[in-house]
């Protein structure tokens, strides 16, 4: 593996320390399961906690680069080329009843770019990381892409519900962030959804792209309302022409 860069470092510093609290409160999800107290409020309290500890991390480190987070919103700081894009909890839905599949994501895009990504799975302790030119990575190991060229041998994640019955196989996790992870190394084949906020998706498509993916041309300027099509080259045109059809 190169050497990360310093800002990489920082967001992987900061996803730790904040997963440590993610952890705990998700261990504590699962007693609320059986109790009368609010889960919806214990999971907001659970973003609001994670994002503060991020944040905090990386202001330590760059007190000068703006932010985009799903709670705080956007907040421009004199670095306005560099900004911080923030998910704390993707997959809060999972975390709320207890199913170990949610990830803390974080990028940095630079001069209109996203040149730095990560996705921290705490439960699995997975952390996929990507940097502009350098590759994709899952802890230790370089990743890529799926080579297979078949649609009809594939297996997709899919955010939205289609209106009559598909002729691919897909799955729904409920968590954006992992299923880009999941393409760029291979687990799944390609990936589909409407209606994601920027901060859903802006590390996993580094990963995606540096894994030697394709992904659609994504307006970095819009923080919603985004589509996005994901899949190794091989099968992009087929998987964006069913998807697009159902």
């Amino acid at each position: 593996m190169n050497s990360i860069s310093s800002n990489l470092n920082i967001m992987i510093k900061a996803s730790e320390k904040a997963s440590k609290i993610l952890i705990r409160d998700f261990g504590e999800i699962e007693k609320l399961q059986v109790s009368k107290k609010s889960q919806r409020d214990f999971v907001t309290n659970a973003d609001l906690k994670v994002e503060k500890i991020i944040i905090e991390e990386l202001e330590k480190a760059r007190p000068n680069f703006s932010f985009i987070s799903e709670e705080r919103g956007q907040k421009k700081n004199k670095d306005i080329e560099n900004t911080w894009i923030i998910d704390p909890i993707d997959g809060t839905t999972n975390f709320l009843h207890g199913i170990p599949h949610f990830a803390i994501s974080i990028a940095l895009l630079s001069f209109n770019e996203i040149v730095s990504g990560l996705i921290f799975d705490p439960i699995k302790d997975e952390i996929f990381f990507a940097e502009k030119n350098k590759g994709a990575f899952l802890n230790n190991q370089r990743i890529k892409v799926s080579k297979k060229k078949d649609v009809n041998e594939c297996l997709f994640a899919i955010g939205d519900n289609f209106k009559k019955e598909t002729d691919f196989i897909y799955r729904k996790s409920g968590c954006a962030a992992l299923d880009l992870a999941y393409v760029a190394s291979g687990r799944y084949d390609g990936y589909y959804q409407k209606k994601l906020n920027l901060w859903d998706i802006a590390a996993g498509l580094l990963l995606v792209k540096e894994a030697g993916g394709i992904t659609n041309d994504i307006n970095l300027n819009n923080l919603k309302n985004i589509k996005i099509i994901a899949s190794n080259s091989n099968i992009n045109q087929e998987f964006q022409k069913k998807v697009l059809n159902f």
